[in-house]
């Protein structure tokens, strides 16, 4: 037994030179650089920041490089680190109207106050592979300034409908009660919104955008409209308590989607337009679109509708939306199940065995 630990032993650790070596590749070719790729692999940082509950692009880009590439893997190692830091404050929620906006548009109106703003974004190019960027030395693109600075404070642009009184009031139904937390406490069903908004903002994006999906066609039956996408830059504050006002302590980048749901309307509420809500951090659209569709799908009983659709289920839905504990369940079966299997083994044979006894009775009969 001494000499089997010690012999697995050696090829764990041996293992991990190997990942290593693969990790850095060919001596021959540089090595990348944290700052390459946090500047050129952003949309990565982005997501792994996102999921990984921490906004910090060097760590985001460390986790990456670390896990070559792999978004699950990286999302693991930040979420791990994550756990060893100490919570010195709590922020205010941000102001995403007095938001620096560099994308923003919208279905809905096509001249909205403040106009639209295309932005960085892939929805105007042609998907067709670039050659030119397998070439070195290439020169940094340059895009050009917009002649008319854009306004320092864009109020929602779902402020127009409500104007008219046609969709929901939003509402702080729970102001100065204390706001659930998933990074620390148990999930507890039925889920309040900021539980579900938590666990989708740090969730799988493909698993959501699959659940999101299923809300517009078999397993659902709305047809959403964006009310407004917003990818831009905002002040994070936090008030101390020797203080008692609040100070800002930095910026963050984040992503949001107000989604334009229809409602049919019920015994207390006429005919209107519902919302739907998405947030995350960095320049993750896909993300905060899918997250505003299954936030949507997740209020259908506040709403007084059937939960008829897996997305409408919110155990169902938030106790499978984290790719951490997917991973974890899934490759834990690679483990050594030898005593699980030798035992289910031997209930097969016996059951063949009696089965193949019974088979002549069978037939005499």
């Amino acid at each position: 037994m001494y000499v089997a630990v010690k012999g697995g032993e050696r090829a764990i650790l041996n293992s991990h030179k190997l990942v290593a070596e693969e990790r850095r590749g060919d001596p021959a070719i540089a090595e990348l650089s944290l700052a390459q790729i946090t500047e050129q692999f952003r949309l990565a940082v982005d997501r792994v920041m996102n999921e990984g509950s921490v906004y910090d692009p060097e760590l985001a880009a460390l986790a990456l490089k670390q896990a070559q590439g792999d978004s699950v893997e990286a999302i693991f190692l930040l979420r791990a680190y994550r756990t060893t830091l100490p919570r010195i404050a709590v922020s205010r929620p941000i102001e995403t109207a007095g938001m620096a906006v560099r994308r923003r548009i919208s279905a809905a109106y096509k001249d909205m106050p403040g106009g639209q703003v295309l932005g960085p974004t892939y929805d105007y190019t042609h998907r067709l592979l670039d050659f030119a960027l397998a070439a070195e030395g290439n020169e940094a693109p340059q895009a050009e300034k917009a002649e008319t600075p854009l306004p320092e404070t864009m109020l929602p642009v779902l402020d127009i409908l409500a104007h008219e009184g046609l969709i929901e009031e939003e509402v702080a139904d729970r102001e100065g009660e204390p706001v659930f937390d998933v990074t620390r406490d148990p999930m507890s069903f039925p889920a309040g919104r900021d539980q579900r908004l938590q666990n989708l903002a740090r969730g799988d994006e493909g698993f959501v955008l699959g659940l999101a999906y299923s809300t517009t066609r078999g397993y659902g039956g709305s047809h959403p409209f964006v009310g407004e996408l917003r990818l831009g830059e905002v002040s994070v504050e936090i008030v101390p308590e020797e203080l008692g006002f609040p100070i800002d302590i930095g910026e963050i980048t984040v992503t949001e989607c107000q989604m334009i749901n229809q409602f049919k309307g019920s015994a207390e509420k006429p005919p209107q337009f519902t919302r739907g809500y998405g947030l995350s951090f960095g320049h993750c659209e896909r993300k905060a679109m899918a997250m505003s569709l299954v936030d949507r799908a997740l209020r259908c009983k506040e709403l007084g509708e059937d939960a008829l659709y897996p997305a409408q289920d919110d155990e169902f839905v938030l106790s499978h939306t984290d790719n951490v504990e997917a991973v974890g369940f899934v490759t834990h079966f690679k483990l050594p199940h030898y005593v699980d299997f030798q035992a289910e083994l031997e209930l097969v044979r016996k059951m063949r065995a009696e089965q193949a006894r019974a088979e002549p009775q069978e037939a005499a009969e």
